[in-house]
């Protein structure tokens, strides 16, 4: 498929962070669905895992259930895998049947339905690092500027997934 752009991309999300484990293990837990229900998602949530289809073209749909019991669905469309260098998906909020809603933490409806992201994967002397650069597609000046806002929010719940994703591959 060909590159997208995200709606205004001095607005994306940058995040880096590397982890302690080779580039094709770190790759291969991002592509494979009986990984990523353990380390996925807000940290304190479990994973369901609906739909696996990790391919471009295909589709990642799952629900994140909270120990109270609440639950997010969400998915990712795949755009790009080139292993083990780049992931390209766009992922959004749904429903249980994969439908595109809003998410379910935004009173004001302004956060955008989609996010287009580019995760690249580089090993340094048996390290990757991961950088991560993510921003709305299809979406309103003011989605965008509540996507912008929330950039800080997002960095410490990647933070948290992170952590869960390094704490799952010393497991390995």
């Amino acid at each position: 498929m060909s590159e997208q752009q995200t709606t205004n991309p001095e607005y994306d999300l940058v995040i880096t962070r590397t982890f302690n484990a080779p580039r094709e293990l770190v790759f291969k837990v991002w592509t494979d669905a009986d990984h990523l229900k353990h380390w996925w998602g807000p940290t304190g949530f479990t994973i369901h895992v609906a739909q696996a289809d990790i391919r471009p073209g295909g589709i990642f749909h799952y629900c994140m259930k909270a120990a109270d019991g609440h639950e997010m669905w969400g998915k990712f469309v795949y755009h790009e895998i080139v292993s083990p260098e780049r992931i390209v998906f766009v992922n959004s909020f749904s429903d249980e049947e994969g439908n595109i809603v809003r998410a379910p933490f935004s009173q004001t409806q302004t956060f955008p339905l989609e996010i287009y992201n580019v995760f690249t994967f580089t090993e340094e002397e048996g390290t990757t690092t991961i950088t991560l650069r993510g921003g709305p597609i299809n979406a309103t000046e003011e989605e965008i500027q509540f996507f912008h806002s929330m950039h800080e929010s997002m960095q410490q719940g990647f933070a948290g997934t992170f952590g869960q994703l390094d704490d799952y591959l010393a497991t390995l």
